[in-house]
C-alpha cells in the first residue's frame, strides 16, 4: 500500500513537472510548494537529486517533438538547411555558457539560501509584473526576428543571459529566456522555440550534476525510490508532450499575459498562506 501512494505521488509530481517546465510559470517554484504539501517518503539527498533529474523527461519530449528541427543530419534537409541547423545548435551551445559559468559555483549557495516559499513567491509576482508590462509594452513594436533560425548570435547569448534570472527558484527558466527574446524582438513562436532548444543542454547539465553530487555524497537510492524517479519521468515527457504542443499552438495567437496574471495571484496566494498558518 506504501508503494501505491509513493507512485501516486511521483505521477502528481510528473504532472507537475511536465506542465511547468514549458510554461512560464516555474517548475522549481511549484516543486518546492508541492514538496511543501506532498511529501515523497525519501531521502533528502535523494530528493534534491530527484526534483531535478525528473527533468529528463521533459527534456526527451522536446528532443522527440522537434527531432527533425533539431537532427542535422536528417536526409530530408538539403545542404544549406543542414548548415542552417548546425549554425542553431552552435547558438544554442553558446547561449548555454552564461548560465554554465555563473550556476556551477553558485548552485550549492543557491540550494542553501532562495529554496524556500518566501522568495518563490517573491518572484513569482515580480516576474508576473514584468510579464505583464513589457506585453503591454510590445503590442506596438514590429518584430525583428520571426524565426528560431533567424536568431542571431548576439541576441542568442543575450537570450542565455536572461537566463541566468532562473538560478533563482520561481523566476521561470521558460519564463525569463521568452521575456528575454521579446524583449529583444523575438516573436513569441520562435522564442518559445528557442527556449526550449536552449533547455536540451541546460537541464541534462544540471540533471547530470545533480546525479554526480548525489553519488559522490555516497548515498544511494532503495528500490521505491528508483521506482519514483523512474515514474516522474515518464510522467512528465508524457504531460510535456501535450503541453509544448499547446503552447506553441497558443502563443501563435495570444500573449503571454495570462501567465503573468497567474503568477501574480499565485504568489499573493503562498504568501498569504504561509503567513496564516506561521501565526497560528
Amino acid at each position: 500500500m506504501d508503494m501505491i501512494f509513493e507512485v501516486l505521488k511521483a505521477i502528481l509530481f510528473g504532472i507537475v513537472e511536465g506542465i511547468t517546465e514549458w510554461l512560464p510559470i516555474s517548475s522549481t517554484g511549484h516543486m518546492i510548494l508541492l514538496n511543501e504539501f506532498v511529501k515523497l517518503q525519501v531521502s533528502e539527498k535523494f530528493y534534491n537529486m530527484f526534483e531535478v533529474v525528473i527533468q529528463l523527461g521533459a527534456i526527451l519530449a522536446v528532443i522527440l517533438l522537434f527531432f527533425h528541427k533539431l537532427n542535422p543530419f536528417s536526409p530530408k534537409k538539403s545542404g544549406p538547411q543542414k548548415r542552417n541547423t548546425w549554425r542553431l545548435w552552435f547558438k544554442v551551445v553558446i547561449a548555454v555558457l552564461p548560465s554554465a559559468v555563473i550556476g556551477l559555483p553558485l548552485d550549492d549557495w543557491m540550494d542553501a539560501h532562495f529554496y524556500n516559499y518566501v522568495v518563490v513567491a517573491i518572484t513569482l509576482i515580480v516576474y508576473g509584473i514584468a510579464f505583464l508590462f513589457v506585453e503591454r509594452a510590445n503590442e506596438s513594436r514590429s518584430l525583428k526576428v520571426n524565426t528560431v533560425y533567424d536568431i542571431d548570435l548576439k541576441t542568442a547569448i543575450l537570450i542565455g543571459c536572461f537566463q541566468c534570472l532562473s538560478l533563482i527558484p520561481g523566476t521561470s527558466r521558460s519564463g525569463s529566456t521568452i521575456l528575454g527574446a521579446i524583449i529583444l524582438g523575438v516573436g513569441r513562436s520562435a522564442g518559445a522555440e528557442f527556449s526550449f532548444f536552449l533547455a536540451i543542454p541546460t537541464m541534462l547539465g544540471a540533471s547530470a550534476l545533480k546525479l554526480v553530487k548525489f553519488l559522490l555524497s555516497g548515498a544511494t537510492a532503495t528500490g521505491m525510490e528508483l521506482v519514483i524517479l523512474a515514474v516522474g519521468c515518464v510522467v512528465s515527457f508524457v504531460v510535456s508532450l501535450l503541453v509544448i504542443k499547446g503552447l506553441m499552438e497558443y502563443v501563435r495567437k495570444h500573449s503571454f499575459a495570462v501567465f503573468g496574471v497567474y503568477r501574480i495571484i499565485l504568489g499573493a496566494l503562498v504568501l498569504g498562506y504561509f503567513a496564516f498558518t506561521t501565526l497560528i
